[in-house]
C-alpha cells in the first residue's frame, strides 16, 4: 500500500508537478491534490485511481517500499 508521503516523495524524485502525475496516471489535478493532503496509507481513494497512480510511477522508474520504514527509490538506468 503506497500512502501519500510516498507519492509526494515520489513526485519530487522525479520533478514532476501535481498535474504531470495526473496526466499520466489519467486521472484530474484535484485527485491528486486530495491524495497528497492525506497522512499515511492511500485507502481513501478508489483502489482503481491508487493503481493508475502506482502504475505510471513504476513506467518512470520509481519502486516504492513498504514495511516498518515505506519510501521509494528511482530505479537504475540501464
Amino acid at each position: 500500500m503506497v500512502t501519500s508521503e510516498q507519492v509526494r516523495a515520489a513526485r519530487a524524485m522525479l520533478r514532476w508537478e501535481q498535474a504531470t502525475l495526473a496526466e499520466k496516471a489519467g486521472v484530474s489535478v484535484e485527485t491528486i491534490k486530495r491524495l497528497e493532503r492525506l497522512d499515511g496509507p492511500l485507502t481513501a481513494g478508489r483502489h482503481a485511481t491508487i493503481t493508475a497512480i502506482e502504475k505510471a510511477f513504476a513506467k518512470a522508474g520509481v519502486e516504492f517500499t513498504n514495511g516498518e520504514a515505506p519510501g521509494g527509490r528511482l530505479r537504475p538506468k540501464k
